[in-house]
């Protein structure tokens, strides 16, 4: 029991969609939140012409459902799985955020949580204040929080405001500030949620390190990402929400190849439903843009030995001109990684008639090191004149995930980081020459072995 950071026992969390229902399994913050927004509620549904709908709806919804699971101190636990499959509210009911409406949860430790930016932060309060706030908050001492002070300012970066109120931050700087207060005042047991997607690539890198050494230091991490690659790189075990049930627990490779396999992944998507708000020119309009893995399922999230194909769907609204779609691929900091035109020999030259088309690009495996990448979109006219009929940036997104359980990759035996932004598996070839420079006993023990 002395190693038990976390006990999570049974807990499901209910939250009630209509009337108010003086439940007892209802905390008094759910209480007060329904009685705040129910007659919000019941003027929409006379606005709509459903009154009776108004005074009868009671759907529930079951935001975690029968969740039990154990962490010890010192593991540093990932928790993914797609949007709405309770990771958010799971996290609420650690911090003592909100109480679940059945189960119990048991903490051994002082918990720090960020899971908004700016969570604890009183905006008119400057950044100094909030962090000796925060510090006595979490059970500090003045003199705890003067020995860290310095640290956390520097980590967050924010010297120069740190006397100014937090209102006056931007969401980057608060976010910074944040972070650092929450890993450098010392909780036995440290809570991050999604919110490091806001800082820019330099500053993730950053925070993914100081919770490695927090959980170097024999503290618990509990880490929320959408990030297959930082949780594959700084987690040692990994649990699987969907639907608000804990479905897997266990290695990263194990729990993020299950995860990219069964479709629970943030789909790669954008689609333009409206004509007019699609990107367009003369003759040629937009309608969707999608990634896909190789076996066809749209995917956020794909592994690094596999192909990854990106589909860009488009109208020809007048035919007769020869055109030609194009991708960009950008990494995370902004580089080009490279250019792609369509060149389909069945197109290649060839006037488009009016349809609706399909253009693939397919990268290959082993290609790309793990990590986020952007997908840019454009389509230029090339006969009877050359014309850039639109160019939309930032149009989908996907991550290259490293499970490290796969044989045919370029890291091989090696377990450590790989720098550069590609990473091709290339061939290589060794000759052994026994009679060069070898002494007879060695080459006794080469031919024996």
């Amino acid at each position: 029991m002395s190693d038990l950071a976390i006990k999570v026992e049974g807990v499901s969390k209910r939250f009630h969609i209509g009337k108010l229902q003086n439940n007892h399994t209802d905390t008094l913050g759910d209480r007060l939140t329904d009685t705040i927004k129910a007659p919000v509620r019941r003027i929409n549904q006379l606005l709509r012409g459903n009154a009776t709908a108004a005074a009868d709806l009671d759907e529930e919804f079951w935001a975690a459902r029968d969740i039990s699971f154990e962490v010890n101190k010192g593991e540093l636990v990932g928790i993914i799985g797609r949007n709405g499959a309770g990771k958010s509210t799971l996290l609420k009911m650690l911090s003592r955020i909100t109480e679940p409406t059945r189960g119990a949860i048991t903490l051994y430790g002082r918990v720090g949580s960020l899971l908004e930016v700016g969570t604890g932060f009183h905006q008119e309060l400057t950044g100094r204040e909030n962090v000796y706030l925060n510090g006595a908050i979490l059970g500090m001492t003045r003199r705890d929080i003067d020995r860290s002070f310095d640290e956390i300012v520097a980590f967050a970066e924010v010297e120069r405001f740190i006397d100014t109120p937090v209102k006056h931050y931007s969401s980057g700087m608060a976010l910074r500030l944040a972070f650092a207060v929450a890993a450098h005042l010392e909780p036995e047991i440290l809570i991050v949620d999604e919110v490091l997607a806001v800082g820019d690539a330099k500053f993730q890198k950053k925070c993914i390190n100081k919770m490695e050494e927090v959980g170097g230091e024999g503290r618990t991490v509990l880490f929320v990402s959408h990030n297959m690659p930082a949780v594959t790189r700084m987690c040692r075990r990994v649990m699987l929400l969907d639907s608000g049930r804990l479905v897997a627990d266990g290695s990263p490779h194990d729990i993020v190849a299950q995860y990219l396999s069964s479709g629970l992944g943030t789909s790669a998507e954008r689609i333009w439903k409206h004509e007019r708000a699609a990107p367009q020119g003369e003759v040629t309009r937009l309608a969707a843009v999608r990634v896909r893995n190789e076996t066809g399922v749209i995917s956020e999230a794909v592994k690094i030995d596999q192909p990854v194909a990106i589909e860009v769907e488009f109208d020809v609204t007048e035919q007769g001109r020869v055109l030609q779609p194009h991708i960009v691929l950008v990494n995370d900091e902004g580089i080009v990684l490279f250019v792609s035109v369509d060149i389909d020999p069945l197109w290649r030259g060839r006037p488009r008639p009016k349809g609706r088309y399909t253009s693939t690009a397919w990268i290959p495996a082993n290609l790309l090191t793990e990590g986020m990448f952007i997908v840019h979109v454009a389509m230029w006219t090339l006969e009877p004149s050359r014309n850039r009929e639109f160019a939309e940036r930032d149009v989908v997104a996907f991550q290259v995930v490293d499970t490290m359980g796969g044989t045919n990759t370029a890291r091989g035996d090696w377990a450590g980081d790989f720098n550069g932004v590609m990473r091709p598996l290339l061939e290589w070839e060794t000759k052994y020459d026994p009679d060069h420079g070898a002494s007879e006993d060695t080459l006794l023990q080469v031919s024996s072995g």
